[in-house]
């Protein structure tokens, strides 16, 4: 206690005393000073506003209040800014279940409770900083001490300065690698951890990892947390194995930026052994006998089910205390913990029988009820989205939502490809990105355009093709093709109905003299449209020998203009390709173009069968003209000649 300068220290503890029966009387009144000297006398009695704050804290010690401190997140971390608060001032929570976001220097990262209570006090806002180990909020273990608590944390003077480290740090056994690597130290999941216990590994060596993945799960002096990775890479080494200690700060694994740098530190790694228990100070040793009676309380937890019984501090103290064997109490909490509600009911012979412990596996998550699990990034890309995160299937470890799932909700990102199950075929690599037009597609996408400004209409008729398909038959062993055949019964059918075989003008009709047949052919890179000319003058045989000619030409790009802009009608046929029916685009410049579906096999009724029905194969073709000059009628006539010329198909011979 400090004296204040003319004041005997006999004098001083009187005042002191008084002040303080003062103080827990709850009354002023009843502090009664010594006589002292005048001139120092005003130093000495303490203020309405101390005597006030005495009591506040007073009424916070009579409440049992847990401190949420900064966190050291990595092992370079000396301050934290809170991101933002997951829960309000007067929320219940639950040990596991994350109730604030903090930004260190390597990542943003979930901060857990360690107890079951309610949010009663926080002290550091969202935006605020805080150093390592300064209380940032105050929980109260009963809904009734929220107000006690949170008087109590008004009154408390500021948190002090992170406890000096100590005075040398054990020498490195080697010289660190010159390359980029990082380390990952076992962090401080309280303010009163010493050293955690590595319960499992989520990745093995020489897995890769990215920056917010879990890579571990710590059991601390207070609950069962898993450790994110800070930094991408890949696991190179890890130092210490599951279920061994370590001290706070020690080096538990090595993660390598390049995979070709993981040899190197794995020899690097050798040369860290016991280091962490040289560093561990000696002071720290006393605690550890003080702890040996609750540790040695509960050999028959870890030898009867294999492994850890999961449970809060506060259940295993009153097991302890009430002689219940918590490897007999099923766990209520999140991932089947056991709460101290659990062992009074065991206690009282009223909780259900635990089910035999199954083979050891790896520790599975689970958040508490009502809490999505998320990385920070991705919390706060979904804030900043408005997005839902209960609505977002999470693809992270535990089913947790990554940033990179917030990504593909929003659309920034598109979803991963699932990696193929072993001795499944490779996934076909697709193109992607922007393919420059050739020269001939671009003026295909420019004549497509232009005919945009074009008044069309479509007309569609189903065609008998039973008489033509024969006639195919006797002239395909000389060379004839179909398409050949098809040119000659269009420009017969044209010769009767030429208003299809005109185009616009601005002045009237413009009908050409020559029936020039333009077909379309798609070649390599785009689409061209050689022409048959004077169709309807010229043999079939002449026909099928020059559109061979024709294609030949296209197929190697010899065509010359003539050859392939100087059709007065076209003709679509997409037929072979088993097509049922469809419309094609009128190209600039002409008046009709003729879109040939696939032949199909139809059953119509017949007088002269014996059943009354017999089977016909009948094709459906779609005529677009310009409206400007043709109209539905000629349509329509025109298609019924084209039906009547492939039902007599001998008149193209």
């Amino acid at each position: 206690m400090k004296f204040i300068a003319g004041i005997s220290s006999t004098t001083a503890l009187l005042c002191l005393v008084s002040w303080q029966g003062a103080v827990q009387n709850n009354s002023v009144s009843a502090f009664v000073a010594p006589k002292v000297p005048t001139n120092t006398l005003t130093h000495l009695i303490p203020s309405n506003n101390d005597i006030a704050n005495a009591m506040r804290l007073e009424t916070a010690l009579n409440a049992e209040a847990i401190k949420i401190t900064m966190p050291a997140l990595s092992s370079t971390m000396k301050e934290g800014r809170v991101v933002s608060w997951l829960k309000s001032e007067g929320d219940e929570i639950e040990a596991g279940e994350a109730i604030m976001v903090v930004e260190s220097d390597k990542a943003d990262m979930d901060v857990e409770a360690f107890e079951d209570g309610y949010l009663a006090k926080i002290i550091t806002d969202e935006g605020e900083t805080a150093e390592v180990g300064a209380v940032v909020a105050l929980i109260a273990t009963e809904e009734a001490d929220i107000e006690a608590v949170a008087a109590g944390g008004d009154a408390a003077p500021a948190p002090a300065a992170e406890e000096a480290a100590p005075a040398a740090e054990a020498p490195a056994a080697a010289a660190a690698p010159d390359f980029d690597f990082s380390q990952l130290d076992m962090p401080a999941l309280s303010s009163t951890m010493k050293e955690g216990k590595v319960v499992s590994w989520l990745k093995g060596e020489g897995d890769a990892v990215e920056a917010g993945e879990a890579i571990m799960v710590v059991e601390s002096d207070k609950a069962d947390m898993d450790v994110e990775a800070f930094e991408d890479g890949f696991i190179a080494a890890i130092i210490t194995d599951e279920g061994e200690s370590t001290a706070v700060g020690a080096p538990v694994a090595l993660i390598a930026a390049s995979e070709a740098d993981i040899p190197a530190l794995q020899a690097y790694a050798a040369t860290l052994g016991g280091a962490p228990a040289a560093a561990a100070p000696a002071a720290a040793a006393p605690a550890a006998a003080k702890a040996a009676p609750k540790a040695a309380a509960a050999p028959n937890a870890a030898a009867s089910a294999g492994g850890r019984v999961v449970a809060s501090p506060l259940a295993k103290k009153m097991a302890e205390e009430m002689g219940v064997d918590l490897t007999t109490v099923a766990g209520s909490g999140p991932g089947g913990r056991i709460t101290a509600g659990d062992v009074t009911k065991a206690a009282s012979g009223g909780a259900p029988v635990k089910k035999a412990a199954a083979a050891p596996t790896k520790p599975v998550w689970q958040p508490a009820e009502g809490v999505v699990a998320a990385t920070p990034t991705a919390r706060v890309l979904a804030k900043k989205a408005k997005l839902d995160l209960a609505s977002i299937e999470g693809t992270g470890e535990f089913g947790r939502v990554t940033a990179d799932d917030v990504k593909m909700a929003t659309g920034e990102m598109k979803p991963k490809r699932k990696v193929a199950a072993p001795g499944a075929p490779a996934p076909v690599e697709l193109p992607e990105g922007l393919v420059p037009f050739t020269g001939m597609q671009r003026a295909v996408s420019n004549n497509m355009v232009a005919t945009m400004d074009c008044p069309v209409f479509r007309a569609s008729r189903e065609i008998e093709m039973d008489a033509f398909n024969a006639l195919y038959q006797q002239v395909k062993p000389k060379g004839v093709t179909v398409s050949a055949l098809l040119a000659k019964a269009v420009a017969k059918a044209i010769e009767k109905h030429p208003i299809v075989n005109s185009s616009f003008r601005p002045e009237g009709t413009f009908f050409n003299k020559d029936i020039n047949i333009a077909m379309a052919v798609a070649i390599d890179g785009g689409l061209i449209t050689p022409v048959l000319k004077y169709a309807n003058e010229r043999d079939v045989m002449e026909l099928g020998e020059n559109w061979k000619e024709l294609v030949g030409k296209a197929k190697s790009g010899t065509l010359s203009p003539d050859e392939y802009n100087s059709g007065t009608f076209t003709i679509s046929n997409m037929g072979m390709f088993g097509v049922a029916q469809f419309d094609a685009i009128l190209p600039a410049g002409q008046g009709g173009i003729l879109a040939v579906a696939g032949t199909q096999e139809h059953i119509v009724p017949c007088k002269q069968s014996i059943l009354g029905l017999k089977k016909i194969s009948k094709m459906t073709v779609t005529l677009t003209c310009d409206h400007r000059q043709i109209y539905g009628a000629d349509a329509a006539l025109f298609l019924k000649t084209l039906n009547e010329v492939m039902m007599n198909p001998s008149q193209l011979l």
